[in-house]
């Protein structure tokens, strides 16, 4: 074939290095294939791994984020020993850079690990708003009703 022929489409291939055939001379004799199947299932699992870490850590990120969006809410709150080194675990991982970020964003977690509880006491909480509007009115009602019976 001249340079024209290779240039106006034909492919020539080139065998890959890891799609090599192999010669006799390196032909497995099936004493090593355990080892290189365990290489295959290392490199799969390391491969996993590495995404599942990846991916947590995407998460994370995205969680940290969402808590730290929005704070123009101050709150001052006192902590026990426990949750300080917590706190103060974050921001040395340099998750966070403060503790306010890092108890902001243990709230919102809490909260969203806690969600069905918040959803009851929303529920439950929108019930008693109800009643006590209902026995204002009936409260204010009452002697009304009854200057207009005199």
């Amino acid at each position: 074939m001249n340079e024209e022929t290779i240039l106006e489409g034909d492919v020539v291939e080139m065998p890959k290095p890891e799609e090599e055939e192999e010669t006799p001379a390196e032909a497995p004799t099936g004493e090593g294939e355990g080892e290189e199947e365990k290489k295959e299932e290392t490199k799969k699992g390391s491969s996993a791994s590495f995404k599942d870490a990846w991916k947590q850590v995407e998460t994370f990120g995205q969680a940290l984020s969402e808590a730290l969006q929005g704070r123009g809410n101050v709150v001052m709150v006192r902590v026990n020993d426990e949750a300080l080194q917590h706190l103060d675990m974050l921001i040395e991982a340099e998750v966070t850079k403060s503790r306010s970020e890092s108890a902001a964003f243990l709230i919102n977690e809490g909260i969203k690990t806690n969600q069905p509880l918040f959803d009851k006491i929303s529920t439950i909480t929108q019930q008693i708003v109800e009643l006590r509007e209902q026995l204002r009115a009936e409260v204010q009602l009452g002697p009304k009703e009854e200057e207009a019976e005199a």
